[in-house]
């Protein structure tokens, strides 16, 4: 049995949230019109993060960081706030208590010219819920946590969710050779800010440590705005696939080689892209060519290599696999017809993920002590609930997008729209933490 939340009369303080979103946005913050670039555990992001440690100890919580760089701020059950301790719980007595902490989170790293919102709400909104649970002295039974974790985007270094697969106790140490464009391996990125990648395995929880997770997101479509609707609540998220394809011709001189006889990397990887796109219109998926480049990079001079990413998403993964299979093959066979070689690696994947029907219907049932509806819809991005699902049951809860912006300078959620979703996020929170 449910107990009853707190008062839907108590509320987060929306004008604080907010100030802290601006002020979040400043890391990273490039000329105006060109968004923010935060990538994981660049100057940029460490100082965001030192920021997001000092408003979590503001807020009452006990601070701590975790093997894998996690950023972790615990209220603890029935406790008015944190102790003011800096250090994490021992962590035996820790993983073995049977009360599991409700967790809630996500990230602040960003991709290139982002916007303001991505990530950032969700770990935003979670320290001002538990800062309002602490401020108003509201009972909860289970400690409650919120997390930050590292680079779940994977733009820097071609894999993402690195924190929270190191939680669920998925950690691949084969990872920490991973280089960015500049040539600098995770390994070494994680030294400079000061964690030691040789521990990132144990920042594994345990099943009994989580009792449920609980992620605050801004929608990153357009579904909300055509209902006119704030707020919904994900009965689903995408699985992806994420494929890099390297396809060598012949560089030969653009005037004095004949059309037929070209071994043209660069119109090989043009067809393969059409074909891309029929096999995700035909499966119901969605499919992307985020980065591409030629060499050797001349305009007068045939492309000799191609090198493209392939975003894969589907809801089924029965599906997702047969896209990734139709793709690789119609990528093999076009560049077999041009005289072609094609080499195609996996780089990242994660499997659809179903949210819990249990959280969806708590999740619903917090919109409606607030007035609102739940309106649920099936998440096109990947988030870190997607591995923590593997901890714990799931909720997702989605704020509007302006116009469907995200990953983009002018992606927009408003002041109202976003302390929306933070309420519907603490009143979840209490009803799971009382159960």
């Amino acid at each position: 049995m449910v107990k009853p939340s707190a008062s839907a009369s108590v509320t987060i303080d929306g004008q604080r949230l907010w100030r802290t979103l601006v002020e979040l946005s400043r890391y990273g913050a490039g000329a105006e019109g060109t968004g923010i670039t935060r990538l994981s555990l660049s100057e940029a992001e460490v100082e965001a993060r030192e920021s997001i440690v000092r408003l979590m100890k503001e807020a009452g919580l006990t601070v701590w960081v975790d093997a894998a760089g996690n950023l972790i701020g615990r209220l603890e059950a029935f406790e008015g706030g944190g102790n003011g301790a800096d250090e994490a719980p021992h962590l035996e007595a820790y993983a073995a208590k049977r009360d599991g902490a409700v967790v809630t989170g996500s990230h602040i790293d960003t991709v290139v010219q982002a916007g303001m919102f991505d990530g950032a709400l969700g770990v935003l909104a979670g320290i001002e819920a538990l800062r309002t649970i602490r401020e108003h002295a509201i009972p909860h039974a289970r400690p409650l946590e919120v997390v930050c974790f590292t680079d779940e985007e994977g733009v820097r270094f071609g894999a993402g969710y690195f924190g929270s697969r190191a939680m669920a106790g998925g950690w691949n140490g084969e990872w920490l050779e991973l280089r960015d464009a500049e040539g600098i391996t995770l390994r070494a990125a994680m030294e400079r800010a000061g964690l030691d990648p040789s521990r990132c395995a144990g920042a594994a929880r345990t099943r009994e440590s989580v009792h449920a997770y609980v992620e605050l997101h801004i929608e990153q479509g357009r579904v909300l705005e055509e209902l006119g609707a704030p707020v919904g609540t994900a009965t689903a998220i995408y699985g992806h696939r994420w494929l890099e394809a390297s396809l060598k011709g012949h560089a030969d001189h653009a005037g004095t080689t004949p059309m037929a006889l070209r071994r043209d990397a660069a119109m090989a990887a043009a067809e393969s892209m059409l074909a891309i796109e029929r096999i995700a219109l035909a499966e119901g998926g969605v499919a992307a060519v985020g980065a591409m480049r030629l060499g050797p990079g001349a305009i007068n001079v045939i492309p000799g290599e191609s090198v493209f990413t392939v975003d894969l998403r589907h809801e089924r993964q029965e599906s997702l696999d047969a896209m990734a299979v139709a793709v690789q093959d119609a990528i093999v066979r076009t560049a077999d017809s041009r005289g072609v070689s094609a080499e195609i690696r996996v780089i990242d994947g994660a499997q659809p993920v179903p949210t819990s029907p249990r959280i969806h219907a708590l999740i619903a049932d917090s919109c409606a002590e607030i007035g609102l509806q739940a309106n649920p819809l099936i998440c096109g991005a990947g988030h870190d609930a997607v591995v923590m699902s593997e901890l714990a049951e799931i909720g997702l809860i989605l704020v509007r997008s302006k116009d469907g912006l995200s990953h983009h300078p002018m992606e927009w959620s408003s002041p109202e729209d976003c302390e929306a979703g933070a309420n519907v996020l603490l009143h979840t929170l209490l009803k799971l933490a009382n159960e």
